[in-house]
């Protein structure tokens, strides 16, 4: 696609990329076929080629307006477009450089502000978070039916391995799921440790940065990165073999500090170093024995492979290798590669969206009658338990 940016965004240190990005497009179409939102509207503008098309019109200098700032909202940045893209068009980072361009080119209503504002403020912070949901669970009782689907009861958790292996791993505990589903991290521990790897927790972390990144607050997620590479800085020297992911969106932004840092001359290094220790802990148990997870007569069930395990990570088929080996019988899943509406906090900002995504969704995983779905991200969990009929779970839970 041929391009030429204004002279305002031609100085900008992400030009180059975004130039090189665009003029990879071909136009083919493929990226249509695959993007939920362009399947549910008809509408090019709400589909990557054409948001791509729009972005382009916005770097030249071309008039934008509130409608433009809405097709790039819908977009889930489930990145299945780059996945089928036989150009290799980098669509989510196209993206995720020019949405901060865009929001100050275009001022938003009052009431999407202040939510943006109130979910950058809370939902990142662990303290926050479990405030909140403290407060949820308390009124949950009076509160509508839909609401109280989406407030999970209070989990009690066992205790954590003690670290006595030579093996050793860390984790990072995270924003929101050490509230919603400890139960998820614990799991992980015991089943490393059946591994004899000791999986150590790191508390003091903060959140990986996604959400706030993809709200287009970039300078707050790369704060949050910074202070992640230096708790875990200390681990790293002292040579521990991974660092451990269980939320597989999570796994997709931990992997990206050394792309986002990579101008900071007091993190790039250490940024790049991180990522490259990072690794889904699909990656890591389906290289151990799987003998000792094994049993005869495990249930069916359906596996609901996250965007941002399939598309973002690249990890496809591993989950459902390691879930066949330990005995479970997996269900055929129709379109696994279209997004389930969570995409991390798509659920509240475009909920009619979401809502039928959510829909199409469950009626593909409930299609064969499992017993049990399993997914690999805290996200679709918590979006997929609260319209499901039949219970979801992390598919490290299955384990043990």
């Amino acid at each position: 696609m041929q391009t030429k940016l204004t002279g305002t965004y031609n100085n900008i240190p992400e030009a180059q990329e975004l130039k090189s990005i665009l003029q990879a497009c071909v136009h083919c179409g493929f990226c249509n076929a695959v993007c939920p939102t362009y399947q549910i509207q008809g509408d090019e503008l709400d589909g990557p080629r054409g948001r791509i098309y729009l972005l382009k019109k916005m770097l030249e200098g071309e008039y934008v307006s509130r409608q433009t700032q809405q097709h790039l909202d819908r977009c889930l940045s489930c990145l299945a477009c780059e996945t089928i893209c036989p150009s290799g068009v980098k669509y989510g980072r196209l993206k995720d450089i020019s949405q901060p361009i865009l929001e100050q080119k275009v001022s938003r209503p009052v009431l999407q502000k202040l939510v943006r504002y109130l979910i950058n403020q809370m939902l990142p912070y662990q303290n926050r978070f479990l405030w909140l949901m403290t407060l949820a669970r308390l009124v949950k009782p009076v509160l509508p039916a839909s609401l109280q689907q989406k407030i999970p009861d209070k989990q009690a958790i066992g205790n954590w391995p003690d670290p006595v292996h030579n093996r050793k791993m860390i984790i990072l505990t995270g924003c929101v799921q050490p509230t919603l589903a400890p139960e998820i991290d614990l799991a992980t521990a015991k089943v490393l440790d059946k591994c004899s790897i000791s999986l150590l927790k790191i508390d003091s972390a903060s959140c990986c940065g996604a959400l706030s990144y993809h709200l287009s607050d970039h300078q707050r997620a790369l704060d949050f990165a910074r202070i992640n590479i230096d708790t875990c800085w200390p681990h790293i020297e002292q040579g521990i073999e991974a660092i451990v992911s269980t939320a597989s969106g999570c796994g997709v932004m931990f992997k990206d500090y050394g792309r986002i840092l990579r101008n900071d001359p007091n993190y790039a290094e250490k940024a790049a170093k991180f990522s490259e220790l990072v690794r889904d802990i699909s990656e890591i148990i389906v290289d151990e024995n799987l003998s000792i997870f094994s049993k005869s007569n495990r249930p069916e069930i359906a596996f609901q492979a996250p965007c941002t395990l399939q598309h973002g990570l690249k990890i496809t088929g591993t989950v459902e290798t390691i879930l066949e080996r330990v005995g479970y019988r997996l269900v055929d899943v129709a379109d696994q590669h279209l997004c389930c509406g969570s995409a991390g906090v798509y659920s509240i900002l475009q909920p009619q969206f979401s809502s039928q995504l959510l829909e199409n969704k469950l009626e593909a995983l409930q299609r064969h009658s499992p017993e049990i779905i399993a997914t690999a991200n805290i996200g679709c969990l918590m979006h997929l338990q609260a319209k499901s009929q039949i219970s979801v779970v992390h598919w490290v839970l299955l384990l043990i």
